[in-house]
C-alpha cells in the first residue's frame, strides 16, 4: 500500500488484500485517537481547575 492509496477506495480480490486495507484504516484511527485524546483530557481538566481557582477566589 503506497501514501497515493490512503483514503482511496480500492477493490478488494483477496482476504490479504482486505486486511491489508482494514490494517491501514486501523493504524489512521489509532493516531486519530492517540492524538485527540490527550487534547480532549487537557480540555476537560482545564475547565476543571478553572471552576476551581474560582472558587477559591470567592
Amino acid at each position: 500500500m503506497t501514501l497515493d492509496a490512503i483514503g482511496q477506495i480500492k477493490e478488494v480480490f483477496t482476504l490479504v488484500d482486505f486486511y491489508q486495507y482494514i490494517k491501514g484504516v486501523e493504524y489512521l484511527i489509532c493516531v486519530a485517537f492517540f492524538i485527540g485524546f490527550p487534547m480532549f483530557y487537557r480540555y476537560l481538566h482545564k475547565r476543571e481547575q478553572d471552576e476551581t481557582k474560582e472558587a477559591a477566589r470567592h
